[in-house]
């Protein structure tokens, strides 16, 4: 008898882990888009945008991610970071997302041939967090407004 009680444990935590990496892989594939930024204000520092982005969470679970910082990268050179304030994903849902970017004055508004914007979320999920790296490579129309070029 017992020996079909340890089957069918070994059996079922075969089957949570695989129910839980493959979440895992897809909460790593979460989906971003930039819905609007504008300016809040120009100092010595740099100027101050708010931002809101839009994340899509295509796994099966509920999501809660702390205060995310994300860095502005263009042409390989960092020209800004913000940060989002907490949020929660529901499963296969969407959520808006504000936050603030700076950007920094001592770079020049010139055309980027290319711009990421990056960080690690750490996500609350039932008994652990996870941490969730993110790299979102705007459009090129996305990227001009994201940063205000001209």
């Amino acid at each position: 008898m017992s020996s079909k009680k340890t089957k069918a444990i070994i059996i079922l935590i075969i089957i949570v882990g695989l129910f839980g990496y493959s979440q895992y892989v897809l909460a790593s594939k979460i989906g971003i888009s930039i819905i609007q930024s504008h300016l809040l204000e120009k100092s010595d520092n740099g100027s101050t945008y708010s931002v809101e982005l839009e994340f899509n969470n295509p796994s099966l679970l509920v999501l809660t991610a702390g205060k995310t910082s994300f860095f502005v990268i263009a042409d390989e050179e960092m020209i800004g970071k913000g940060s989002l304030e907490s949020f929660v994903l529901s499963p296969l849902g969407r959520s808006l997302v504000s936050g603030t970017f700076l950007k920094d004055l001592s770079v020049d508004s010139q055309e980027y041939s290319t711009v990421k914007i990056s960080g690690v979320t750490k996500y609350n999920v039932v008994f652990t967090s996870i941490d969730v790296p993110f790299v979102f490579y705007p459009s090129e129309e996305q990227a001009r407004e994201f940063i205000h070029q001209n």
